[in-house]
């Protein structure tokens, strides 16, 4: 029984593989090198993706996938590093072809060195990839990577090969990964019928899209402005480092790179011009965030590391190295000085997310509630609905009990980015302190019913409704209960 066990988990894992995708595998492009535009041609590997899922079954899949990995994922909660992973997305995609769907990128906190990519265009990037990666091209790659098995539908490809060796339908592997991240017992237990899978036929399949993707790749990431030898680089590091581990990362056992992969990466780098490419500051300084936050050091560890590296110039970037300090001194209450190193910072760059939202804690955790606020709104007016600067400007706002103000700015952003759960939660938390309480429960439930927590997002609104005065406001919680039983019901056919 034990051993039946572990090789339903290692079904699950490897089912899993083929439809969430792991780190290191690309995106095609109209590119700027001849000889490596008729190098990366693809390949025919047939045209199973076509007819496994609809574009629209993809949407559907997507949507349900992020509600249950929001319930499930130990997300960062940072709209500084969303951000900036949003950004960096944009940038590859938009060298893309063939994007059918908005594209969302999400951070969890995982110290594996990781990233994956599922249907509809969502993709999960670990923090202990921007602690490996040394450089934003490095970063980028396994970005791209992702991107293009959504584009070149590799996953929907994998889908049919494996609906094909197993007696569950391709809706049925989609219900058993879903299943499998928010109750992996569960999971296991419903892929019990499919024992008979071809693991290693789902292995070599998988392979195949590697190779493929590597080849397109590096024209993207040329395209997109980055060094087209950070992936053989960073294949390469990868691979010399844990060559003889018995325990290697994630991307290594689902992702294997044999040397034909990295050398052939070496050699289409070699085809383009060589050149400087100068090293990113956001990228430094988004390292340097999660370092402090997000990593495995302690604050005064993370303050002797950057106190280490500004001491014997060991930094990447100067900046980046005095921010991990200010950081790290901002962890352990010393504000002042932090203030004054990020003062100095802000100075040559006054518009730089990173330090305005790191001077928000600063002012905040002194009480200078007026000079961040004042600082706050003039970032806003510049850049109108940011992320970044508006749940900043609510949360300092809300902190010197401009409380209507704070509402209304958050409410306002919320009508355009309604899953913006960093941003939902401060209004919950604004409406709670003004005593909205039915208004509360409502968006209560509306952050449970995102996070496919469909029991807690009815309870809510149960709550909303005892409290209901307003015919109009009985209507619309009436309403909401009905489309969240509708959506409970329909999580639960795909997931059975």
């Amino acid at each position: 029984m034990y051993l039946k066990k572990m090789y339903l988990k290692k079904i699950l894992r490897l089912t899993s593989t083929a439809l969430f995708v792991g780190a290191l595998g690309l995106v095609s492009t109209v590119g700027s090198v001849s000889t490596a535009q008729a190098n990366n041609k693809l390949p025919e590997i047939g045209t199973a993706g076509i007819t496994a899922l609809s574009i629209d079954q993809e949407r559907q899949y997507g949507a349900a996938f992020i509600k249950v990995a929001r319930g499930s994922f130990p997300m960062v909660s940072d709209p500084v590093l969303q951000e900036y992973i949003a950004e960096l997305g944009a940038k590859l995609i938009s060298q893309a072809d063939s994007v059918r769907f908005p594209f969302n990128f999400f951070l969890i906190k995982n110290d594996e060195i990781n990233a994956a990519a599922f249907l509809g265009g969502y993709v999960k990037v670990h923090t202990g990839l921007f602690l490996y990666a040394e450089s934003e091209a490095e970063f980028a790659s396994v970005i791209a990577h992702e991107i293009s098995h959504i584009t070149q539908r590799h996953l929907a490809r994998s889908l049919e090969a494996q609906a094909g060796n197993s007696q569950l339908t391709v809706a049925g592997l989609v219900g058993a990964v879903l299943l499998g991240i928010a109750n992996p017992v569960a999971g296991i237990a419903m892929l019990q019928t499919t024992v008979a899978i071809n693991a290693q036929s789902a292995i070599n399949y998988t392979r195949a899209n590697e190779f493929e993707a590597d080849r397109i790749g590096i024209q993207v990431m040329v395209n997109a402005g980055y060094d087209p030898t950070a992936m053989s680089t960073f294949f390469g590091k990868l691979s010399e480092q844990y060559r003889f581990s018995s325990t290697p990362p994630q991307m290594l056992i689902t992702h294997p790179l044999p040397t034909t992969r990295i050398t052939e990466a070496r050699d289409r780098a070699a085809l383009y011009p060589n050149k400087y490419y100068p090293p990113s500051l956001d990228y430094q300084l988004a390292k340097a965030r999660i370092q402090v936050r997000y990593g495995v050091l302690k604050p005064e560890e993370a303050l002797q590391f950057f106190q280490h590296q500004l001491k014997t110039r060991t930094f990447k970037l100067k900046d980046a190295a005095l921010y991990g300090q200010a950081l790290a001194l901002l962890q352990l209450n010393k504000n002042k000085q932090a203030k004054k190193i990020m003062v100095e910072l802000a100075k040559a760059q006054p518009n730089n997310l990173f330090y305005l939202d790191t001077l928000t804690d600063i002012d905040l955790a002194l009480k200078h509630n007026d000079e961040a606020i004042a600082r706050l709104q003039k970032a806003n007016n510049r850049y109108t609905n940011n992320p970044v600067t508006t749940i900043n400007l609510a949360v300092a706002l809300q902190q010197a009990k401009k409380y209507n103000q704070a509402k209304k700015l958050i409410r306002d952003y919320l009508r355009s980015n309604e899953t913006d759960m960093i941003a939902l939660s401060v209004y919950i938390d604004l409406l709670n302190k003004t005593d909205d309480k039915v208004i509360m429960y409502m968006q209560r439930a509306n952050m449970a019913q995102l996070s496919a927590n469909y029991p807690k997002a009815l309870n809510e609104l149960q709550s909303a409704r005892t409290l209901a005065t307003s015919s109009a406001d009985i209507a619309r919680i009436d309403a909401h209960m009905e489309q969240i039983e509708l959506e409970k019901q329909e999580m639960q056919t795909l997931q059975n």
